[in-house]
């Protein structure tokens, strides 16, 4: 059956190149991709320079259909990358009938007026021959990345090799290649049943299409690098850095606790502490300030007459009595103040005629006089 399926797609081969004029690129041929059945594929077909405003286009051996670059169909997408000198062929929910001959065609506009740039052939399996659980893996500037492979136990034996597209260079399982400051290593896993792919000190060049391989079978692998950011390190002295940054975040943990909310409440409350102390001082200013009451007031009354005494300290010896005749109210004639200042000592009139150390006696005995009026 093997057999068969490879005569049929020589004889494929040449009616393609008979029929439509087309040149092969000898590179390129007996390739055979290995899809999971429903899975997808994408086919990276790199074209010269010289071609980059030409016509190109997606052939299917199978039905003989001609899909050209920036079509993009429900299972079928063909996108061209004139910067990168490629178009893409994207494959989805691929079924054993989709097994066979594809071509990556450019229209040249010379002589032969096709050309073919890639020729894969798709396989579609339950188990595939060689795969990678991701077709699509990235990295930074300066750093490193790795890819694992899996093959079936029947390529164990295989030769097994990491290549990139578009110069078709090679690296071979136990073989370490330095380029420059980038670096590849291809190392078989124990057990037989995968190979890594290690690439080391990555450039921007190195962004692209590869596969990985076990004898003619492969599978393919996008690889982004990433430009380094102001300030990106290595991954190793990235490492360092992180394990630098984690001593500090320990010291920093050490450290006394954070007294900020202490002093948000110790702030007000001396505030209001001060504010109370201010009050207090200018009441007790106020107090010193008032005058002293150096006078008292003595009122008496007899009758129908108030007599109101007012004396000074007892040093003073001023003593003024002041009678007033409140017997008739609206009587003019009576309504007369009468004034007698006494120069006494404190202490006399504080005596009584009986002796008597009361100032009521005093107070009589100037009622009982008759004053004439003038």
């Amino acid at each position: 059956m093997a057999a068969y399926a490879k005569t049929n797609t020589f004889y494929i081969s040449i009616w393609f190149w008979l029929i439509l004029g087309v040149e092969c690129y000898d590179g390129w041929s007996n390739h055979t991709l290995t899809i999971y059945t429903g899975g997808s594929v994408t086919i990276p077909c790199y074209y010269d320079k010289k071609y980059t405003q030409q016509k190109k286009y997606w052939f299917s051996g199978i039905d003989k259909s001609k899909t050209y670059t920036n079509t993009t169909e429900q299972n079928l997408s063909v996108i061209d990358h004139p910067d990168q000198s490629l178009f893409t062929v994207t494959m989805r929910n691929l079924q054993n009938k989709h097994t066979g001959n594809y071509y990556c065609v450019v229209e040249t506009g010379e002589q032969p007026p096709i050309k073919t740039i890639y020729e894969p052939y798709l396989k579609i399996q339950s188990a595939p021959y060689v795969f990678v659980v991701n077709s699509s893996v990235s990295g930074h500037e300066g750093g490193d990345l790795s890819v694992q492979c899996f093959y079936s136990s029947g390529y164990k034996n295989k030769s097994k090799q990491w290549c990139r597209y578009k110069d078709q260079s090679c690296y071979t399982v136990g073989r370490t290649d330095t380029s420059q400051n980038s670096s590849v290593q291809v190392s078989d896993d124990d057990g037989g049943r995968s190979f890594t792919v290690l690439m080391t000190g990555l450039r921007l060049i190195d962004s692209g299409w590869y596969w990985c391989s076990a004898g003619e079978a492969l599978s393919s692998v996008h690889i982004t690098v990433a430009e380094a950011k102001p300030g990106t390190v290595s991954d190793k002295e990235n490492q360092t850095a992180i394990l630098k940054n984690h001593n500090n975040e320990t010291k920093e943990t050490e450290k006394p606790p954070n007294n900020e909310p202490l002093i948000v409440w110790l702030l007000p409350a001396l505030a209001a502490l001060l504010l109370l102390l201010i009050l207090v001082g200018v009441f007790t200013w106020r107090l010193r300030r008032r005058p002293k009451q150096d006078k008292h007031h003595i009122r008496g009354r007899n009758g129908s007459r108030t007599t109101d005494m007012i004396y000074s300290k007892p040093e003073d010896p001023v003593i003024l009595y002041s009678t007033i005749n409140d017997e008739i109210p609206h009587d003019p004639n009576n309504d007369i103040t009468y004034s007698i200042i006494d120069d006494v000592p404190r202490s006399e009139v504080m005596k009584s005629p009986a002796g008597e150390n009361t100032e009521t006696a005093r107070i009589d005995q100037i009622l009982s006089c008759t004053c004439t009026p003038l």
